[in-house]
Formats: C-alpha cells, sequence, structure tokens
C-alpha cells in the first residue's frame, strides 16, 4: 500500500538546464553536501571506515572500504578498483574502472555507532579510465533516461512500496518460519513491531524519510514506505533500504528477504511503483489535468504514459521480474496483477491509478505499476519504466479502456473478448519478449543489456537443470 495519497512529487528549485546539471545529470534539488561539511562529519562522528558503494547489473550493493584518512583524496581523486570480477562489469584485459562518489550520499551506518569501527558510506558512479561513464553502471544507465525526460521538460518521479519478510534463524539454517502471526494492519504486541521501529530509526538516519510502516497481507510479511522522489534519489534509497533493513534483522537474529514468493499458498513480496512526471520549468505535476474529460483526472501526458507502459510491459518483464522465483508470485489468486490491463479501482489490474482527494488531486495524481518485485535492480527498472513511458509521449500513444471489473473473476473467453493479455509466466519467456523489444534494450544500453541476458540465461538453465523438493514428493515413490 502507498497510504499518503496527499504527498506531493518534489518540485525543482534547482533548473535543470543549470550548467552544472546538463554536463553531469545531476537531479539533485538541494544546495549538496560540500567536502569540507563531509570531513568535519567525519571527525566529529569518529568515523573509522567508509564504503565507496555501487551495484552491479544484477542490483547487488558492491563497496570498496576506506580507512578514513584516505576520504579527502578519494573524494578529490576518485577511487581506483579492477571490475572485471564485477556481475556484467568487464573484461579481464579491460579491468581498471574508478569510482567517482555522490557527496549527496553521503550518510552513516547507524549499525556501527554501536561498534569500535564506524562506517559511513557514499554511493559513487562508475567510470572508464578514458574519464567517460561507464556503459555499464546501472546508476549511469538511470541517469541518461531521466536526461531523455529532461530533454521533454520533465523530472521523473517514483515512489516504490518494498514489502519484505522477516524469518527465523534456527542456528546457522534459515527456516522459512514467519517470526509472527499478525494479518494486515494488526497491531500485536509481538517482535515485528519493535524491529519495524527500529528499522525506521534506522532508515531515518540514513537520510530516506518513512512515510508508514505496517504488517502486511500475509504473516511474516511486513511493508516500510518511504518519500516519494526524482528517480534517480529513490533508487539510491531503494538500495539503501535493502541493506538497512536486513542489517537491523540480523540484529535480532533474524533474516530478512526480499524474495518474491519464499511461502507456497500465501501472498508473495511486491514493489508496487507509483509514478508521476513533475515540470522542470513549474514543478507541477504534470500528470494532472483538473479540465480532462476522463473521470481519472489524468492529462494527455500521463494516458500516453500508461499507455507506452501497457505496450512494452512484457519487453520491460525480466528487468522488474528478474528471477526464477519471481514468476511463482505472478500468478492468479494473490492479489499480484497478471492482466495487461489499466483501471481505479481495481486492483487485479496490472497498472492502477490511486484515487486522490479533490484538494490534493493537483499535486498527488500518479500511476502505480503492480509488478515489478524488489529482486529488481531499481535503477534498471525504473530506467525501463520510464522509457516505455516516454515512447508513449511521445508518439501520442493512447491506452485501451479502463477495466474495472476483477479480471481474475473472468473467463479466458471474457479475457480475450476485451482483448486483455497476460504478462510472461516464466523467466524465459520474459527474456524472449526483452530480446525483441527495441525500446528497453535502448533504455537498457547493449552493454547492460548483453551482460543482463547472460547471467539471466544462465540462472534459467541452472534452474532447468535442477530437481526440487516437489517433484522429489511428486514423482519419486510414484514412479
Amino acid at each position: 500500500m502507498y497510504p499518503t495519497s496527499t504527498q506531493a512529487p518534489p518540485s525543482a528549485t534547482v533548473p535543470l538546464t543549470d550548467s552544472r546539471h546538463a554536463h553531469d545529470y545531476s537531479f539533485k534539488k538541494k544546495a549538496g553536501l560540500t567536502k569540507q561539511q563531509i570531513l568535519e562529519m567525519v571527525a566529529r562522528e569518529g568515523v573509522r571506515y567508509i564504503n565507496m558503494q555501487f551495484v552491479d547489473i544484477l542490483g547487488m550493493a558492491k563497496a570498496i572500504t576506506l580507512p578514513v584518512h584516505k576520504l579527502e583524496n578519494a573524494i578529490d581523486n576518485n577511487v581506483w578498483f579492477d571490475g572485471s570480477s564485477i556481475e556484467g562489469f568487464t573484461r579481464i584485459q579491460e579491468s581498471d574502472m574508478y569510482l567517482k562518489p555522490d557527496l549527496d550520499t553521503f550518510a552513516i551506518l547507524p549499525w556501527t555507532r554501536e561498534r569500535k569501527d564506524v562506517t559511513a558510506r557514499m554511493i559513487c558512479d562508475v567510470y572508464k579510465p578514458s574519464g567517460e561513464p561507464f556503459e555499464g553502471c546501472p546508476r549511469g544507465v538511470l541517469k541518461r533516461q531521466m536526461e531523455e525526460a529532461r530533454k521533454l521538460g520533465y523530472i521523473f518521479n517514483t515512489g516504490p512500496e518494498l514489502e519484505f519478510f522477516l524469518f527465523k534463524k534456527n542456528g546457522k539454517e534459515l527456516n522459512p518460519l514467519p517470526n509472527d502471526k499478525a494479518g494486515y494492519f494488526d497491531q500485536t504486541n509481538d517482535l515485528a513491531i519493535e524491529i519495524r521501529n527500529d528499522m525506521s530509526f534506522a532508515l531515518d538516519e540514513m537520510g530516506i524519510e518513512v512515510e508508514a510502516l505496517h504488517h502486511e497481507v500475509a504473516i511474516g510479511q511486513h511493508e516500510i514506505n518511504f518519500k516519494y522522489g526524482d528517480a534517480l534519489s529513490v533508487a539510491d534509497n531503494a538500495i539503501t533500504f535493502r541493506m538497512v533493513l536486513k542489517a537491523i534483522a540480523a540484529k535480532y537474529d533474524l533474516h530478512a528477504t526480499f524474495m518474491p514468493k519464499p511461502i507456497a499458498g500465501i501472498n508473495g513480496t511486491g514493489m508496487h511503483v507509483h509514478q508521476s512526471f513533475s515540470s522542470i520549468e513549474t514543478g507541477a505535476n504534470v500528470f494532472y489535468d483538473g479540465s480532462a474529460s476522463n473521470k481519472y483526472g489524468l492529462s494527455k501526458t500521463a494516458l500516453s504514459f500508461i499507455a507506452g507502459q501497457l505496450l512494452h510491459i512484457k519487453g520491460m518483464n525480466a528487468v522488474l521480474n528478474p528471477t526464477v522465483n519471481s514468476y511463482k508470485r505472478l500468478v492468479p489468486g494473490y492479489e499480484a496483477p497478471v492482466y495487461i490491463a489499466w483501471a481505479q479501482t481495481n486492483r487485479s489490474a496490472l497498472i492502477r491509478v490511486p484515487h486522490i482527494s479533490a484538494s490534493s488531486a493537483a499535486v498527488a495524481t500518479r500511476c502505480e505499476l503492480r509488478n515489478p518485485d524488489p529482486t529488481a535492480n531499481p535503477y534498471l527498472a525504473f530506467s525501463v519504466m520510464l522509457a516505455a513511458g516516454l515512447d508513449g509521449v511521445r508518439k501520442g500513444l493512447e491506452p485501451p479502456a479502463p477495466v474495472e471489473e476483477d479480471i481474475y473473476e473472468f473467463t479466458d473467453e471474457k479475457a480475450r473478448e476485451v482483448g486483455i493479455k497476460c504478462l510472461a509466466d516464466s523467466l524465459k519467456q520474459a527474456l524472449l519478449s526483452m530480446e525483441k523489444n527495441d525500446v528497453v534494450r535502448g533504455a537498457l544500453g547493449e552493454h547492460v543489456y548483453g551482460a543482463f541476458m547472460r547471467a539471466k540465461n544462465d540462472e534459467w538453465r541452472r534452474y532447468k537443470a535442477a530437481v526440487s523438493r516437489w517433484e522429489i514428493e511428486e514423482y519419486l515413490e510414484r514412479y
């Protein structure tokens, strides 16, 4: 859920046509931290180590840790590293790369304050020795795509809802046993409330503004929502969010997992993403049109954006749902979207337009894409979502009629009658669709696309060759 329906996308207080932004695609709406401010904080807080953080193609956080006396040099001269062992980066003969830290992402890791090795982190962009941005850097992929929106006068804003499960540990083994028996929005006096609050405090210390936290539908399942914002900052926050939650859960000897379907027969874990454009010139919400003839108050731009995403969703499937397990979640009956349609009241639709009060519609109107899950690399996910939406905007596409009926209740004949198609039902099917989609491939770039396809085809091959417990229980004694 995304409970704060009145919140507004941020306005741009610094024009993105400013020369600083024209060169580095920095979509910040604040003055930013200086080197001197960071050095003062480091001294004041007793920081001893700095993690220079980046992500690989699959969205896994990586870091090079520096002792604090190396920090000033790292800020001034960057940090060289060998990229040949990073998933999707370079070949051995092209291994030299460097990390350029984004000073605005400096934050102290709260769980290290209690130890002697107080550690901070900065998120970095990856560059080639020539000084050019590395085309395989996922953060750079999103920056390039946001520049395409900037050319049309838009800032792309997102708000993901990351669900997760908390599991108990049993010695060295991790057993899929939920740590509580609460339900949706339940307020029981169990450890889960304490843990969620602790997670919220840690996120706040990392500079991530929490909007709401609650128990989700399934036992052991939770959700913490953080503030809507420009897609680059939000993608940074999503990576940080996963790292923080896992660290806090470990303090309680629990494991936080973002696996899409860890337990059969109950709801899976999604990452619904709310989206809108704001105007670079005025800061206004471009998705809103109070005079629009449609009942949703959506502008022509918003409708074309939705149409673009509906058109390209199968090509995006592999990026938004990138694991074999993702497709165990995308089945009817567990509140996960399967059908390619849009609506407002219908939660079985792929894209939903949340109800907004009249007083806040001008700032809060948005659309919600419901199929992504939190195993997705947020930089790549937001990139392909934006590319698909922009394709619809550029071409002036119109979406099909909204479907407000519960599509889960449709027969196959009814679905065919109204022209509703389904998402991919396996990772392999999703990869085949992405291979044919020039918009998605173009958004990723051939380097990232090629690396992603190699990694995911290998995952599919390993899955196909594995023998599951279900197969043993189903066939071993029968045959």
